[in-house]
């Protein structure tokens, strides 16, 4: 087809390729959707080619509209990309689309009408115009009769949102309690939230950190009355770097090789199960304690818990969903 100048500006405004592949893409194709089949295309071979790259950048935005929330992720490869107004600008279109939508699953997201094809098309073309993967991702939400929405320091890279079953007459509260979840990292809102594969990893760590524990009690203890310092032979890197420096010989530590191996042995086989399994419990209460929402300290005045909090807002206020999505390791 003729390329004009009215032609690539109108190719431009659908899909947002820029100047020079609007053009190419029109002198290939026969009409206006032969130019917007190409761009999707090459998109398409961009992410194909891109597929074995990771996507750890990207752009978290979060939305709430009336008792409905959404947070959705559009992963990339780099900050440059995922900083650019471009990028997020399509991160919050889709993010509009799914919360109007009432999306409830990311496979629904990708689905809805975007432009000339679907979200998913739109994402496609977007990687064909910066060389980069990119992929949606994160996508959860949230309901109830009163939202509350935090993006951490507006960096759109760490969001939460969290519903209440009621509305809430203290405006700070919601903000509050988002900015809780976003610093304090809850896995739930309270115990019986807590997955029961969860509780048993945790019970099964916290009883051989104990075990692990009390062996080592009682071998520190045998080194000591065996007239060594434990310090100089708590590991094979320790031993060899105090052998070299004087500190120690070769004889201290095959001595002392030898009463590791026989307390550590002795000391495991008679361990006092109940006494392990009651700081194992310890242990266990203590995450969930500090991984509930609501019995974790309230950031904001340390001398009292969430759950506390809320009761000082309102007697009958609770909170019946919550999300955080990152996407940095923590």
């Amino acid at each position: 087809m003729e390329v004009t100048m009215t032609e690539i500006k109108k190719l431009r405004a659908m899909t947002g390729a820029g100047l020079a592949d609007c053009k190419k893409a029109l002198a290939e194709s026969d009409d206006m959707d032969g130019a917007v089949a190409y761009l999707r295309k090459k998109g398409a071979a961009v992410a194909a080619k891109r597929s074995d790259r990771e996507a750890a950048e990207g752009c978290v935005l979060v939305k709430a509209d009336g008792g409905f929330a959404a947070i959705i992720a559009l992963k990339c490869e780099t900050d440059f990309v995922a900083n650019n107004a471009d990028f997020v600008a399509l991160t919050q279109q889709i993010l509009d689309a799914a919360v109007a939508a009432r999306c409830k699953t990311l496979d629904e997201v990708k689905a809805l009408p975007m432009g000339s094809g679907t979200v998913q098309d739109a994402v496609t073309e977007r990687s064909g115009i910066t060389g980069e993967k990119m992929e949606l991702d994160g996508y959860c939400t949230v309901e109830g009769a009163c939202i509350a929405t935090y993006n951490h320091m507006n960096r759109n890279s760490l969001c939460t949102m969290l519903a209440f079953n009621k509305e809430v007459a203290d405006e700070d509260c919601g903000k509050n309690i988002a900015m809780q979840i976003a610093s304090a990292a809850p896995v739930a809102i309270d115990e019986s939230g807590v997955p029961q594969s969860v509780k048993d990893n945790e019970m099964a760590v916290a009883i051989e950190k104990t075990k692990a524990e009390q062996v080592q009690k009682a071998v520190e203890a045998a080194i000591k009355k065996a007239g060594y310092n434990p310090a100089h032979f708590d590991s094979e890197d320790h031993m060899e770097s105090n052998q070299t420096k004087g500190w120690i010989t070769a004889e201290d530590v095959a001595a002392v090789k030898e009463i590791i191996a026989k307390v550590s042995a002795e000391k495991a086989a008679n361990l006092n199960e109940a006494m392990i399994q009651n700081i194992a419990k310890g242990r266990l209460n203590k995450f969930l304690k500090e991984s509930c929402l609501l019995s974790q300290e309230y950031i904001w005045d340390k001398s009292m818990s969430v759950s506390q909090y809320l009761q000082s807002v309102d007697k009958d206020l609770a909170i019946v969903d919550m999300k955080r999505f990152t996407l940095k390791a923590e």
